[in-house]
């Protein structure tokens, strides 16, 4: 079905070859990763070529929070994608009405209560990161003009992950492609032709944001393909569901990021050049892991589908060939690392000890990747049943009792190069517990709907 410049294509994954649909399905969850990850990104180049190191560390450390708040929100959508798909499977049109009505209100009072205290305590948030003083000013203002539009950012991830649940990953980067041109034509013009600085920087994401949501809510009311209603109020076996699935969901995403924030107490006590290195290379791998959480996203969507219509057989064949996808796209990507980790780390340091560390780190960590990747996998897998207690149990393991205290180990052992080693074999690890879960585990048993 084409209409306009958009066209919308629903799939059924319930029937139909596995490895060809997860191929496809994936492939534009993947652009639409790199894409979101650009906006920062773009707002990071534009700002330090035209307004200088300060405002750059301004934008690098508001960022941090945005980034922060997304996460929690990608990890509600987790919850509405497992929640919609399964309604999908079961072909239970009046549900899957009642439901996205029921996330409408419940993310949309969300944003709304999240964007007040964001915008009212910018100044607090920034003060307990220990923002340097004479970054303070900009800081606050990039981060109040963000938390003033997260609505659109709450928005279009929403409608992103409804049309997901459905089976469409196409449109959803279209609609981010063109909010990430927007982004980067608009960022100089407000920066500097409108002479608005920071505040321009911030205001030409919101708006592209905005474009986003707004092209992605017309389109997909125009062609009736999102069940979308006036909104009224949801029943509580709705909201209570939601919030069963979307408090552990969202409580993943920032046990990762605290996770991270522990590890760096490591990678601190190494002295500056290592804190260099380990934050360039860490640049690298939030790109190099976008193929995994891309397919862990796709395999939610396609298991969550087919548990709805309890078609397990189905179910089995997308977790093996999810994790075949897994091992020889990130064994690929292991290999280019490995070959080119110097130059990799050279676009975002020139300090020479940082940039050996960066590369030995990326030499060390590069085929530890298709592990993580498997952990993303199974996981996703084991959400689209509903279980995101025990999704949260496991990245709990993996962080705090694995990966934070073999790279405090391993760091004490061999020195700096036992930070790449630690996190590696907490890969290992992890997987094999996500494994045994999958495996072994109740998940299976759980039923979301009588």
């Amino acid at each position: 079905m084409t209409r306009g410049v958009i066209s919308l294509t629903l799939h059924d994954f319930t029937k139909g070859p596995v490895m060809r649909q997860l191929l496809f399905f994936s492939g534009p969850i993947m652009l639409t990763n790199l894409l979101q990850v650009s906006y920062q990104f773009i707002d990071s180049l534009w700002v330090g070529n035209l307004l200088g190191a300060n405002a750059l560390g301004a934008v690098t450390i508001s960022s941090t929070i945005v980034i922060t708040v997304l996460s929690f929100i990608i990890g509600i959508n987790n919850a509405a994608l497992t929640i919609l798909s399964q309604q999908k499977g079961k072909s239970d049109k009046h549900a899957l009405k009642t439901y996205v009505n029921a996330f409408v209100i419940v993310l949309g009072l969300l944003s709304i209560l999240v964007g007040i205290i964001g915008y009212l305590f910018s100044q607090q948030i920034l003060l307990f990161l220990n923002t340097p003083l004479d970054m303070l000013d900009e800081a606050m203002a990039y981060l109040q003009i963000n938390f003033l539009g997260i609505l659109f950012l709450m928005g279009y991830n929403f409608i992103s992950t409804v049309l997901r649940a459905l089976g469409d990953s196409k449109t959803p980067l279209k609609f981010v492609m063109i909010a990430a041109i927007l982004n980067t034509v608009l960022d100089p013009i407000f920066i500097s032709v409108f002479d608005w600085g920071i505040e321009g920087a911030a205001l030409a994401t919101v708006f592209s944001q905005g474009i986003a949501f707004l092209l992605g809510f017309m389109y997909t009311l125009k062609l009736k393909v999102v069940p979308f209603t006036w909104p009224s109020l949801p029943k509580w076996k709705e909201i209570s569901l939601i919030l069963k699935l979307g408090i552990p969901s969202g409580l993943q995403m920032t046990v990762i990021y605290a996770g991270i924030t522990a590890i760096m107490t490591v990678v601190n006590s190494f002295g500056a050049p290592v804190v260099a290195g380990f934050g360039a290379s860490q640049r690298i791998d939030s790109l190099i892991i976008l193929p995994a959480m891309a397919l862990g996203t796709a395999v939610n969507s396609m298991a969550g589908q087919n548990i709805g219509a309890n078609r397990w057989d189905r179910v089995r064949d997308i977790a093996i060939y999810g994790a075949l996808f897994n091992f020889a796209m990130m064994l690929a990507i292991a290999i280019l690392v490995f070959l080119l980790a110097t130059p990799l780390t050279r676009l975002f340091i020139k300090e020479e000890q940082a940039v050996i560390f960066g590369a030995d780190y990326l030499k060390i960590v590069a085929f530890f990747y298709p592990f993580i990747g498997l952990n993303f996998i199974l996981n996703g897998i084991v959400r689209g049943s509903g279980a995101m207690y025990q999704v949260l149990v496991l990245n709990i393991l993996s962080f705090w009792l694995l990966r934070y205290p073999l790279t405090y180990l391993c760091s004490a052992l061999i020195g700096q190069n036992g930070i790449a080693l630690g996190i590696g074999i907490s890969f290992i690890i992890s997987s094999i517990f996500s494994f045994s879960y999958y495996k072994w585990g109740s998940w299976k048993k759980k039923q979301l709907f009588a």
